[in-house]
């Protein structure tokens, strides 16, 4: 079986909620402000150093602690999303399987 890639994105500035479907009909939804958290840019991580460490589950399930502002969705080639967040803040690329691996229906499975 093929490794799924997304077919459509949406967010849902009402909900704080970006989704994505995926072409193995799964849905992810994940919180912009659990995205906004584990932005994987080196600035967010905390250095080069840190940016292979494990991202916090957690991260996705604690209550949102701001409202966030997605300005423009980007797909990075075919491997991963760039988001410019409202704050101005848009270097992170967060791959595609980063995304399935965060989502937190799928870790309770």
């Amino acid at each position: 079986m093929s490794t799924p890639h997304p077919v459509r994105l949406a967010a849902d500035h009402t909900a704080q909620e970006l989704t994505i479907v995926w072409s193995d009909d799964h849905t992810s939804v994940l919180s912009f402000d659990g995205l906004r958290r584990v932005c994987p840019c080196v600035s967010c991580r905390g250095g080069h150093g840190k940016m292979h460490e494990p991202i916090d589950p957690m991260l996705f399930v604690l209550p949102s602690l701001q409202t966030h502002t997605i300005e423009e969705l980007r797909p990075a080639g075919n491997y991963g999303l760039q988001i410019r967040w409202g704050d101005g803040h848009s270097t992170g690329i967060y791959q595609w399987s980063f995304l399935r691996e965060v989502d937190p229906a799928l870790r309770d499975a």
